[in-house]
C-alpha cells in the first residue's frame, strides 16, 4: 500500500530531480547533402554490426528465465493479454510502448539497472525531468512492484496508469 510517508518521500524525490537539473548542451546538426554521397557505406554497416545490441524480446525472455518465472505469470502480473505477449515472443522487431515495458519490468521485479537495460533494449530510457519517469524510478528504488500501488502513485500526479496498457 502506498502510505503517506512514501507519498512525502516521492514528492521530495521528484522535487530534487526536477529542480536540481543541470542544463543540457544541445548541438545543432546541419545536414549536408554532399556528405551522404561520399559517406563510406561499408563503415556504417560495420558500425551497426559491431554496436547492435540484443533485441528486446531476447532481453525480456532472458530476465524471465533468470527469475525462473513462466510467461503467463509475467504477462498477467504486467496487465498484458496472452495475444499481445505472443507478439512480443514471436516478433523480435515488435515495438512496445514505454508503459508496457515498464509494466513488464515491474512484473519481473527488476532492479534499477535491469529496468534501464530492458528500457534501452526497447528504445527507451528514464528522464530525470519527467514526473512519470521519476514516479516509476522511485517505486523501483523502494521495491514497490505491485502495479496497483504504482498506479496509485501515478494517479496522485494525474498521470496515465500502467495497467491495461495496450500497444
Amino acid at each position: 500500500m502506498f502510505d503517506y510517508s512514501l507519498l512525502i518521500q516521492l514528492k521530495e524525490y521528484i522535487g530534487y530531480h526536477i529542480y536540481n537539473q543541470r542544463p543540457s548542451i544541445l548541438k545543432e546538426v546541419r545536414q549536408n547533402d554532399s556528405y551522404y554521397d561520399c559517406f563510406p557505406h561499408f563503415e556504417l554497416e560495420n558500425y551497426i554490426k559491431e554496436n547492435k545490441k540484443e533485441a528486446f524480446n531476447r532481453v525480456l525472455f532472458n530476465f524471465i528465465d533468470k527469475k525462473g518465472l513462466c510467461d503467463s505469470e509475467v504477462y498477467k502480473k504486467a496487465g498484458l493479454d496472452r495475444r499481445h505477449f505472443s507478439k512480443i515472443r514471436s516478433n523480435s522487431a515488435y515495438r512496445l510502448s514505454k508503459n508496457s515495458v515498464i509494466a513488464l519490468s515491474l512484473a519481473l521485479e527488476l532492479e534499477k539497472e535491469e529496468t534501464d537495460r530492458l528500457l534501452c533494449a526497447a528504445g527507451f530510457s528514464f528522464s530525470d525531468n519527467d514526473i512519470f519517469d521519476l514516479v516509476i524510478q522511485f517505486c523501483v528504488d523502494k521495491k514497490i512492484f505491485n502495479i496497483d500501488d504504482v498506479n496509485q502513485a501515478l494517479d496522485h500526479y494525474n498521470l496515465k496508469p500502467l495497467a491495461g496498457t495496450c500497444d
